[in-house]
């Protein structure tokens, strides 16, 4: 079943046209303007074949990304990526060793939990942005921006979205 899924997929670029990445992007940096934190936002339509095969699950696609797209590498260990796949109708949030002690498990899963039902209505933008709004409200909590401080204050990581 899960190979069916995959095979017919919705389009990341139906989904998120370049408007709407575009957008996603400008959250992104606005809410990068208040903490000192990265946070990045990965859509991924569907698994190769061979992933498939060797039955991957959506954590370690997420945590594949997460160390491609370099979310992994920043200074302070503060980045967040926003992951999705779409053929699994999974969300997963991939944070760095920075929250391990700062944030619990209930507070990603509840984000989570607040895309999932915007995407479920059918609200794929807004259910990123409200995602994007609510991890940067996370991250400024844990990571303020202090003008002038060290390590971690510059923009580490692009803001545009990616398509994986």
């Amino acid at each position: 079943m899960r190979m069916l899924r995959h095979w017919f997929a919705p389009s990341s670029r139906r989904l998120f046209p370049e408007d709407s990445m575009r957008r996603i992007g400008a959250a992104i940096a606005a809410g990068e303007a208040r903490h000192s934190g990265q946070l990045c936002f990965a859509v991924e339509s569907r698994l190769t074949f061979a992933e498939l095969l060797e039955g991957r699950p959506a954590r370690e696609a997420a945590l594949a990304a997460f160390a491609h797209l370099g979310v992994w590498d920043t200074a302070a260990n503060n980045g967040v990526l926003l992951y999705l796949l779409l053929a699994d109708h999974r969300i997963e949030i991939v944070a760095d060793r920075g929250y391990d002690t700062r944030v619990g498990d209930e507070r990603w899963l509840a984000v989570c939990e607040s895309i999932q039902q915007a995407l479920a209505a059918g609200e794929a933008e807004a259910a990123v942005l409200g995602g994007v709004a609510a991890l940067s409200e996370i991250i400024a909590e844990q990571f303020p921006r202090v003008d002038g401080g060290a390590g971690g204050e510059g923009n580490e990581l692009p803001d545009r979205p990616v398509r994986l």
